[in-house]
């Protein structure tokens, strides 16, 4: 049976059209890909996509259906989904449903049939922009002109819109060896979970938690987590990450986190032109001279210089991690204070778990500094 005719117009004018797929209606957002061959149920419900439509690279998605585990939060976050081929069935002995049934139930509106190749091509040559989607507007001038009234992502603040309203609490699994405060800009569940396999307690806080709210649960390092929008637009969470850093207690940051730590030392970030998005990124740790594959998830970027130390307000700072493929800063190694990023996801899930010893790093730091 043939599907709802769907519409997808491009900030620039361009158009593909398709069928509907999830729900019927119209969304905008911006247009992002993933290269991901797997996870799509972990890219949905990762805060981080917030008010992006994400367009997956691999040309069949929903092979293994959804299931009750793998959500990395308590919704869909995606404002839409592109799709070249969804798989006619699922089978996985864990799937409790199918894709295009749980896109239904929370309303994303997606579009499938459609030649992803291209689209992904075009988004490599013109970059990230501004999309809609339309399965009830067959007028794609109408839907241009809609698109183009959207807000851009550059200068967007959207970590406080997806943080959680109040404190919740991760236990560590087994003996309790450390406390960390989590500020959560779009934390994924994946991240309290790692912790919690090294012993650590992890008490999640909304992103407009303050230094005394840190110093009341007597935590022993702080962890800022990943989100979405522009960290141009953060000045509440720079100025905790500041305070953090004169306190001298430990810090750990990852994606979001990792810009919020570079602001705070007095770094620019800026807009990459598409933006890392996938579980296949080479990054080459300079501490150890290893190459990870690992899973990426970022739009924005610190401005900071490859090959030099820089003196701060916190003492000499130096970029601890590279992208291969374009030289982008994917962490940061302050040598004074207590203090670390990386700009991808060691907690990666789906993905690979080359960058999972950072968070024994992070166990370490604390218990240096205890």
């Amino acid at each position: 049976m043939r599907r709802r005719e769907a519409l997808l117009v491009l900030e620039d004018g361009r158009t593909f059209r398709g069928e509907a797929f999830g729900s019927v209606g119209e969304t905008f957002g911006e247009a992002v890909f993933n290269t991901g061959m797997t996870g799509y149920q972990e890219t949905l419900t990762d805060p981080s996509y917030h008010r992006q439509v994400v367009v997956q690279t691999a040309p069949q998605i929903g092979n293994t259906g959804i299931n009750d585990e793998d959500d990395e939060s308590s919704r869909i976050w995606v404002a839409g989904y592109v799709l070249r081929d969804p798989s006619r069935t699922y089978s996985n002995w864990r799937a409790t449903g199918s894709l295009q049934d749980r896109l239904a139930a929370e309303n994303v509106v997606g579009i499938s049939g459609i030649d992803t190749r291209a689209l992904t091509r075009h988004l490599r040559e013109r970059g990230a922009m501004r999309v809609g989607v339309s399965s009830v507007d067959d007028d794609a001038e109408a839907l241009l002109e809609r698109v183009r009234q959207q807000p851009q992502m550059l200068g967007a603040d959207l970590s406080a819109e997806v943080s959680t309203p109040q404190r919740y609490t991760v236990e560590a699994l087994g003996e309790h060896k450390l406390t960390v405060a989590a500020i959560d800009l779009g934390i994924k569940r994946n991240v309290p979970r790692r912790l919690a396999a090294r012993g650590v307690t992890t008490h999640v806080l909304p992103s407009s938690a303050t230094l005394e709210d840190i110093k009341a649960l007597g935590a022993d390092a702080v962890f800022f987590s990943p989100g979405p929008g522009d960290p141009a637009t953060a000045d509440g969470p720079v100025a905790l990450a500041q305070s953090v850093l004169r306190e001298r207690i430990p810090l750990f940051g990852i994606c979001f986190g990792s810009q919020i730590l570079g602001r705070a030392l007095g770094f620019g970030t800026y807009k990459l032109g598409y933006g890392h998005r996938g579980i296949n990124q080479p990054v080459l740790d300079r501490t150890t001279g290893k190459v990870e594959v690992t899973s990426h998830n970022h739009g924005f970027a610190v401005d900071a210089p490859l090959d030099e130390r820089v003196q701060t307000e916190f003492g000499a700072v130096e970029v601890s991690h590279v992208c291969l493929n374009d030289n982008v800063v994917e962490g940061l190694r302050c040598l004074d204070v207590p203090a670390f990023t990386v700009q991808y996801h060691p907690e990666a899930a789906a993905g690979p778990h080359d960058a999972d010893y950072l968070f024994d790093r992070f166990a370490e730091l604390m218990q240096t500094n205890a």
